[in-house]
């Protein structure tokens, strides 16, 4: 895919995001998670195979999903144990909204950084294939050079074969004009008087 693709998938996440559905004084969004999962893999799967460290990145979002899943649930729990216990339900909202917010902001950061430097190793990779692409244009160049250069060596031994045939060829031909122009033994029998 190209890399508009992958701006066009970043977009619909974010217009996921923003439909996602308000509570709580519209200060929390409810989203899909399986649609946001669906587009962050889309975009995966958009970057260029040759990103090594995208690999890690899957991981790591990986990790960091279930670390933040592991830390809601915590939060939640600890924080319904304790709104139980001790807080009023307004302070209970007001940290849930707190933590809330801190989690979507370190989630926002850790997608903007995977973001820059999945660009940046696209980018690496752009710059080593063309010096590879250049490199491959020079070596095809110095074959094409070798063989040329072997090939008139070739040719000129071949036009030396050549020259050496029509100089030997010439020679026999002299030495075979030569023989017939030799005299001929005149004997007394050859002139008959009648």
């Amino acid at each position: 895919m190209q890399q508009n693709g992958v701006y066009d998938l970043l977009r619909m996440l974010e217009i996921s995001l923003e439909e996602g559905f308000p509570i709580i004084p519209r200060k929390f969004t409810v989203v899909k998670t399986k649609e946001i999962e669906t587009l962050i893999d889309r975009i995966y799967a958009s970057l260029p195979v040759e990103v090594q460290e995208a690999k890690a990145f899957l991981r790591r979002r990986d990790e960091l999903q279930q670390e933040a899943q592991q830390k809601a649930e915590k939060i939640i729990s600890d924080a319904q144990a304790e709104a139980d216990r001790k807080l009023s339900e307004a302070d209970f909202i007001k940290a849930l909204e707190r933590e809330g917010i801190r989690i979507r902001t370190q989630v926002q950061q850790e997608c903007e950084e995977i973001k820059r430097k999945a660009m940046e190793e696209a980018e690496n990779i752009r710059i080593q294939a063309t010096e590879d692409a250049m490199k491959t244009k020079e070596g095809a160049e110095l074959y094409a050079e070798h063989v040329l250069t072997n090939l008139e060596k070739n040719l000129t031994e071949q036009q030396q074969i050549v020259k050496n045939g029509q100089v030997y060829m010439e020679k026999l031909r002299t030495d075979a004009y030569g023989n017939y122009d030799a005299p001929y033994p005149v004997h007394s029998s050859d002139f008959v008087i009648k």
